[in-house]
């Protein structure tokens, strides 16, 4: 038996999305923005689906995703970190012009689809394993009648995506996830492989700003918009 639903969803904007900054596994929270995206999201998502079970990482700008959702359903949150997001090494923290400054060769070759090993970075392959076998197990644990949410990272959900579908670890095939989106997947019928199917990608809000990533409408010259790193 597996779960009837199940959505992956990115958690919102932090100080480190709006100027740029590789994650990775550095817990940092979400920012002004975030916590509207997430709220805002929640409210979204509850209009079409209703949640059985909300899962995180135990990374705080999920788990503070997490807990938008968790809030206004009356659920608790499960952390789990088998779904946080990719562990870059030594890139943590940093901006791409930064990176390539200090690395060329490996960063042109991470930008190329290549993996950065030299740095202390976790390969996709690794994170496609650990982030599909936590969703999977709690997908087992419900029925078709469900619906589960995962609450998890850009890099670590397009490789869940791409395990999930048994598409190689290094299939980027899919776009970026926005802050506060989600991804929507169904299981297959009877034994078909593979044993999910994407119904639907980066889906979120799509009237509550005219700049996602600057929250609320504002006055045009106090909007801005920023480019989000995995």
């Amino acid at each position: 038996m597996t779960v009837g639903r199940l959505l992956l969803w990115r958690h919102g904007r932090t100080a480190y999305n709006a100027s740029a900054r590789l994650q990775g596994q550095v817990d940092i929270p979400l920012d002004d923005v975030g916590h509207w995206q997430a709220r805002t999201a929640a409210a979204a998502l509850l209009a079409r689906h209703t949640p059985t079970r909300v899962v995180s990482s135990d990374l705080s700008r999920a788990a503070q995703t997490a807990t938008a959702l968790a809030r206004m359903v009356g659920l608790e949150v499960e952390l789990d970190a088998r779904v946080r997001e990719r562990g870059f090494g030594d890139w943590e923290g940093l901006t791409g012009q930064e990176i390539s400054a200090r690395w060329p060769q490996d960063y042109a070759l991470w930008r190329g689809g290549g993996e950065p090993s030299r740095v202390g970075a976790e390969s996709r392959a690794a994170v496609a394993e650990r982030t599909a076998a936590a969703i999977t197990e709690h997908a087992a644990a419900l029925d078709r009648t469900d619906t589960l949410v995962v609450v998890s990272h850009g890099a670590a959900i397009s490789s869940a995506v791409a395990a999930l579908m048994s598409m190689p670890a290094d299939w980027r095939a899919i776009a970026g996830m926005h802050n506060a989106h989600w991804a929507e997947l169904v299981p297959s019928s009877g034994s078909v492989e593979p044993a999910w199917r994407l119904a639907a990608y980066n889906l979120g809000p799509t009237d509550a700003s005219s700049d996602w990533n600057a929250g609320p409408d504002r006055d045009a010259d106090e909007t801005t918009t920023t480019r989000d790193p995995d």
